[in-house]
This record gives structure tokens, C-alpha cells and sequence, in this order.
């Protein structure tokens, strides 16, 4: 499986030692357990859950916390949070620089990813995605409006959607500029007045001596090696997240004007700043 579409130079491919697929091997196999039980306990609790809650889910989302939290520990990635919780329904935006942003983000708030449709079908990504709960959104314009409808119902449950409208990942050393097309949903007569957005920046610290795109995956880069490389170093680095304070959807004329703001904040706390 190969990484999103923007492209920039890789980092040169990474030598690993017999300690170090010594590590991959006991992490992996480590991870892929945590994961698998994660998974089966979400499978069974949905029996429940589904029929009394419907379409709120006000238990499964903490495995999918749990899990996410286990994994950071297993990849030796620690985690730094701070910032403002958000009241009440709405979205969050973020910068996009890994498929490690799926643990990232899950670890301290319960969020499900809006992604695109092809998603689905990636191995291992894609059902890590469907595992969470990830809508899945086509890029047909004829579509629009069913996407609108699903945002509106899954906002209106209480669900916390998370976008990266960036479209792409990168190396996590830039922001991308973000594209308005998405926040049209929230401009709709169910949320506008209803809905705040969030926007989230995550800033990958690589360990010492790596380079600093040590956690990026972006153009053409293969999952499996990026995987590998993190399970078999010996230091994880450090992951900082910032919560941003929410913004009220009605507080501004339009999505582009709206998707600007969003960007601004999230560029603020970020080493590229603008």
C-alpha cells in the first residue's frame, strides 16, 4: 500500500540492525494484539450497543481510546496535549502529516475521521478506519448532498467529526493550504447555528539523530517499511497536540472565510508557522 498524493523529496531508506528486528518483531507482534482485542471487544459491544443507543455510540469509543493509547506506549511515542475541550455537537479540523494520526488523535478525545472512500480498501488503514468508525465520503460532486445529509446526522448525535482538509498528508514539516470544499456541509440550515469547529495541530518531534520526517508518510512511500522503521527504532520521539478554541460556524459569512481561520490557527502552533 503506498502513502497519499503530495510529494517532497523521502528520507533515505533506513538500515535496520538484528536488535532492531528484534524489537519490530516483539512490537509488532504486541501491537497486532492490543489491536485484535480492541477489536473483537468493539465487535461485541455493538450487539449491545446498537439496539439500545442506535446510532450514539457512548462505549465504544473509549476501546478505540484505550487502543490508541496502548499503541503510542508500544511505538515508544510519547504524547504531549493542551488546549480548550468543545462543548456541544460539532467537527474538528487537523494538519495531516501520518496513518500515525489515527492513534494520535484517537488517545485523548473520541473522535471518528472523515475520509476519503478509497480508504476503506487499504490494507491494514483501511480497517483500522472502518474499525473506528470513520465515515467514508466519495469526491463525486452528485454526491454532495447525501454527504451533507450524513454529516448533519452523525453531528446531530453527538458524534465529534474529525477532517483533515489539507486532503493529503505530508511530511509534518509544512502546512498545506486547506481546501473549503467540506465545510459546505456546515453551512446547512440543521448546523449552521448549531455546529462549532475545532482545529487541532499536531507536531511530530522526531527522536534524537532521526530525521526530522522521521514520522511522516506521504507520496509514494510504502506502509509496511514506514511501519517497520517505527517499531524497530529504539526511541519513538514525541507527539505534541494542540486544541485550539472552537469557532462558531455562524460567525462567519462562508466556508472559505471559515476554512482561512481554521488553517490560521492551526499554522500558529506550528514550527512553519505561515
Amino acid at each position: 500500500m503506498t502513502g497519499p498524493t503530495w510529494r517532497g523529496a523521502e528520507p533515505p531508506e533506513t538500515r535496520i540492525c538484528a536488535i532492531g528486528w528484534l524489537r519490530a518483531v516483539l512490537r509488532g507482534g504486541l501491537l497486532a494484539l492490543v489491536l485484535l482485542i480492541g477489536l473483537l471487544a468493539k465487535l461485541v459491544l455493538r450487539l449491545v450497543e446498537r439496539p439500545l443507543c442506535g446510532q450514539r455510540r457512548p462505549v465504544t469509543p473509549w476501546i478505540t481510546q484505550w487502543v490508541s493509547r496502548a499503541a503510542l506506549v508500544i511505538l515508544r511515542l510519547s504524547l504531549d496535549t493542551r488546549g480548550p475541550t468543545m462543548p456541544g455537537p460539532g467537527a474538528m479540523v487537523a494538519n495531516h502529516s501520518s496513518w500515525l494520526d489515527i492513534f494520535v488523535l484517537n488517545a485523548r478525545r473520541n473522535v471518528y475521521f472523515v475520509s476519503k472512500a478509497e480508504v476503506a480498501n487499504w490494507p491494514f488503514i483501511g480497517w483500522l478506519a472502518r474499525a473506528t468508525g470513520t465515515v467514508f465520503i466519495s469526491r463525486d460532486p452528485r454526491a454532495a448532498g447525501d454527504q451533507k445529509q450524513l454529516f448533519e446526522e452523525r453531528l446531530l448525535h453527538g458524534h465529534r467529526l474529525l477532517f483533515f482538509p489539507e486532503g493529503t498528508s505530508t511530511d509534518g514539516q509544512r502546512i498545506l493550504p486547506f481546501k473549503p470544499t467540506l465545510f459546505a456541509a456546515f453551512f446547512s440550515d440543521g448546523l449552521r447555528h448549531e455546529a462549532r469547529i475545532q482545529a487541532v495541530t499536531v507536531v511530530y518531534h522526531a527522536p534524537g539523530g532521526e530525521d526530522p520526517r522521521f514520522h511522516g508518510w506521504w507520496g509514494d512511500m510504502d506502509f509496511g517499511p514506514h511501519l517497520l522503521k517505527l517499531l524497530a527504532a529504539p526511541r519513538g520521539g514525541r507527539v505534541e497536540v494542540v486544541y485550539h478554541p472552537p469557532v462558531r460556524v455562524d460567525d462567519h459569512p462562508n466556508r472559505k472565510t471559515l476554512a482561512a481561520h481554521l488553517e490560521a490557527q492551526v499554522r500558529s502552533a506550528h514550527p512553519a508557522g505561515g
